[in-house]
């Protein structure tokens, strides 16, 4: 399966290779005119061998730039919090699924997505249509339906490495391109939207 074969390619990255990843694409992404105009972004905090996301955040941060991480709800679904610096998040271990960092303070609630101006994906590879491929768990799926039901547009953003842009996912029809992918190596563009 797909998924299995991005996950295994990931898990032969050395912690070097992840680092030195998540500041190259820190500072693709600090480019994007999207995260420069965004006041709100909503983001995540990467784990294993997902490409580096804190610096990013504390960029962002360091900008002014209100950020918002998810939490994971039992049903997969994500409340969101607001992201203060590292101090702020708390390991959290959802049942037999990996440990997560997620905000520690105040939750905000599912719809507080609705104000972002960009949100950052996870995923394990886009395609040459800006399809983005994730883990499965459906909780990014539910975020997207719930932007397209206030009638919110942030820029949708993912974040992966370089090997990760194919040229085809699976799509299923609910499934949303994204305007943009940033890689270590630069950014690539499928769209041009609000």
């Amino acid at each position: 399966m797909l998924r299995r074969e991005f996950i295994a390619l990931r898990n032969r990255l050395t912690a070097d290779d992840v680092r030195e990843a998540g500041a190259a694409l820190a500072a693709r992404a600090l480019e994007l005119p999207e995260l420069a105009r965004a006041r709100t972004v909503a983001a995540y905090v990467s784990v294993g061998s997902e490409p580096g996301t804190l610096t990013l955040l504390d960029a962002l941060r360091a900008r002014g730039v209100r950020v918002l991480l998810p939490a994971l709800l039992p049903d997969n679904d994500l409340d969101w919090g607001a992201y203060t610096g590292e101090g702020s998040l708390a390991r959290v271990r959802h049942g037999s699924k990996m440990a997560l960092f997620e905000p520690a303070g105040e939750r905000l609630g599912p719809d507080a997505v609705i104000a972002a101006d960009v949100v950052l994906l996870p995923g394990l590879a886009v395609d040459a249509r800006g399809m983005r491929l994730g883990r499965g768990g459906g909780s990014y799926d539910r975020v997207l339906a719930r932007l397209e039901r206030a009638g919110a547009r942030p820029a949708l953003v993912v974040l992966l490495y370089d090997a990760e842009v194919v040229e085809r996912v699976p799509a299923e029809a609910h499934d949303r391109p994204v305007r943009a992918v940033v890689t270590p190596s630069g950014v690539r563009r499928f769209r041009e939207g609000p």
